[in-house]
């Protein structure tokens, strides 16, 4: 994945959706799978736009092909949007779907 392109900062008003480490020191481009799950699973409108004009597609469908800790509910919507298959999606796995649900039942 190509960095450059990238951007380095978080926008201020985003920030809240990190609410478990400091905003102002997550670097995008470092951590963009981190940054992309985070926006798109726990984010509002705003977060998602930001998301789309700030990374490539290609980077954001591997970030959904590559990370679990989306919502199934989400998983499906984003895999749809962005034309991605869903078996390709790991968090709508049937293995982790059927681990998730055993830990958490609701």
């Amino acid at each position: 994945m190509k960095t450059s392109n990238l951007p380095t900062k978080i926008p201020k008003e985003l920030e809240h959706f990190f609410w478990d480490v400091k905003a102002s020191t997550v670097n995008p481009s470092k951590h963009p799978h981190y940054v992309i799950n985070r926006l798109l699973d726990k984010g509002d409108l705003a977060a998602a736009r930001w998301v789309i004009r700030a990374f490539p597609k290609t980077v954001i469908q591997e970030t959904l092909k590559k990370i679990r800790d989306f919502s199934p509910w989400n998983g499906v919507f984003w895999s749809r949007y962005l034309d991605i298959p869903r078996e390709e999606v790991q968090c709508l796995n049937p293995s982790y779907l059927k681990m998730r649900k055993q830990l958490w039942p609701y």
